[in-house]
């Protein structure tokens, strides 16, 4: 069966009041699932999204078998009865669990196990029921353990809508946070980093475990997309926007740092960083194909635009305080007290109701609903105003015609702009750079589409050249922050010199490079 759920982590301030609320909607007691997840000792299963667990549900024993589905939001589930704690695999014969089994060449065993408190509801919606589960408890794999605290919103019976209408109303009154990862995918990172410290020595176990706690919180990285030649523009803007959700939120949970104590900090600058890519390539994807798909409704698209700002201002603090400072420091810039600008928490950004109510708004757009935003959270709950007269439908284009199109106009006047780099006011910089960023990441996105080689040669120019426009942004910020500086610190009139010099060194760099990229064989030549 297709299992449809979408699953939040309770940050700690608001667990008494989700027990709360469960208690005036049920009675029933809580229910302790205990559950052991097998996979081979190579994790052939994880490496196929899928996973088998025994579970003890009270009395009673469940077989269950999940795989990924077509989206965020799906699962393939399937639940059989068992007699106790063995498995057995031959109920999977004739289903979709069968050929991801035929090919294990080893016997599975006992990875990590769960042990979770579940109190449930159904809550009714003019769209569907939905089963609301609070689980409090803990993973466990050799020696390691991951508290889970946790609400997971299932759709039992109706439409999906009913889904994000019930999760919308308790992200919105007790502050959750959209956790994309499973407890099996949670429980495998565990299991290996558990592997891997006990496999160092003795003496280097306490460094390896520090060194695999980050690992397990490191940033979720851009990753690339599969786009086929046929594929209609919609569908490859639904593929892209699903994979930028993907860095957006898997980058957001650990930055929110939901599942940690108050005080405790699971994310940092390399988070905040890869969370404005992922924002960056959606709206670069959007402007790629406009025209040519149907785009998110504006409620959305503003909401991307003034995340990305608000990120952006928390970044421009983390770089300030640390690439810029150190390079100060190095060239022999006096000591000068450095203090982040008020209102620049990246917890606080990203835990916050607004941003988390358009991350789901944005996840129920790329899923295919189009509820009028009244009912659905798009972007903080904004109402969604009817457009005045209807759009016309997009003409039918051909994938690659409509991408290259987009991607010659923005290559074209990147390099024609750019020639005159020196010359250039900083506001024309900026949106030099921003262009170079959008054609950088609508190129990445659609790489399918032409030959690899071209595209690495591109790529590599137009990177080089990205390096020194992001760097002479962070200079002309750091800038105006030692300006203000100036009359209270004499320090940093050192800071103001060492920048302006700098700056035009950088400045002659990034007039070469755009020569060179005028230069570079351009890739929009079809893969074939």
């Amino acid at each position: 069966m297709l299992e449809q759920e979408l699953k939040f982590s309770v940050p700690w301030a608001a667990r008494k009041a989700v027990a709360g609320q469960f208690a005036s909607l049920s009675s029933a007691p809580r229910t302790r699932l205990r559950a052991m997840y097998f996979d081979t000792p190579d994790r052939q299963l994880a490496r196929q999204r899928a996973a088998i667990r025994l579970r003890q549900e009270g009395r009673r024993w469940v077989q269950t078998f999940k795989m990924a589905g077509a989206d965020a939001l799906s699962r393939v589930e399937l639940n059989h009865p068992s007699p106790g704690r063995a498995l057995d695999l031959s109920v999977y014969a004739g289903t979709p669990a069968e050929a991801v089994l035929a090919g294990l060449g080893v016997e599975l065993g006992v990875r990590y196990e769960t042990d979770v408190w579940r109190k449930a509801a159904a809550v009714r919606t003019r769209a569907g029921t939905v089963e609301v589960a609070y689980d409090e408890g803990a993973i466990r794999a050799q020696g390691l353990e991951l508290p889970v605290c946790e609400l997971e919103f299932e759709l039992v019976s109706g439409r999906p809508q009913a889904l994000f209408v019930v999760a919308g109303r308790w992200l919105a009154r007790h502050g959750l946070v959209l956790d994309l990862r499973s407890k099996a995918e949670r429980g495998d990172g565990l299991a290996n980093a558990a592997a891997r410290i006990a496999a160092a020595p003795l003496d280097e176990r306490p460094q390896v475990r520090e060194a695999e706690i980050a690992a397990f919180w490191s940033p979720r990285l851009a990753a690339g997309i599969a786009l086929g030649q046929d594929e209609t523009p919609d569908e490859a803007l639904a593929a892209m926007t699903a994979e930028c959700f993907e860095q957006i939120a898997r980058n957001a949970a650990p930055l929110a740092a939901a599942d940690a104590p108050p005080g405790v900090r699971l994310g940092g600058a390399e988070h905040v960083h890869q969370l404005r890519v992922g924002m960056r390539r959606l709206r670069s994807a959007w402007k790629l194909l406009d025209g040519h798909a149907e785009l998110p409704p504006a409620a959305l698209q503003d909401g991307a635009r003034r995340h990305f700002a608000e990120f952006g201002r928390v970044r421009d603090q983390d770089v300030m305080g640390g690439e810029v400072l150190s390079a100060l420091v190095d060239a022999g810039m006096p000591p000068l007290p450095w203090q982040p600008a008020a209102g620049t928490d990246a917890a606080a950004l990203a835990s916050s109701v607004d941003f988390q109510s358009w991350l789901l708004g944005l996840l129920a757009w790329n899923v295919g609903i189009r509820e009028p935003a009244t009912r659905l959270p798009l972007a903080g709950g904004l109402p969604e105003p009817p457009p005045a007269v209807a759009p016309e439908p997009a003409r039918a284009v051909r994938l690659a015609r409509a991408v290259t199109r987009r991607l010659r106009k923005w290559h074209g006047r990147l390099v024609r702009e750019g020639r005159h780099f020196v010359r250039l006011e900083d506001e024309r910089r900026h949106a030099l750079r921003k262009l170079a960023k959008r054609l950088r990441y609508g190129l990445a996105l659609s790489a399918p589409l032409y030959r690899a080689g071209r595209v690495r040669a591109y790529r590599k120019k137009l990177a080089a050249l990205q390096d020194i426009l992001g760097e002479i942004n962070d200079l002309v910020v750091a800038r105006t922050h030692y300006a203000g500086l100036a009359d209270a610190h004499s320090q940093a009139w050192f800071a103001l010199g060492w920048i302006a010099a700098r700056l035009r060194e950088l400045e002659v760099q990034a007039e070469a490079a755009f020569g060179a990229l005028a230069e570079v064989r351009l890739p929009w030549k079809p893969r074939r």
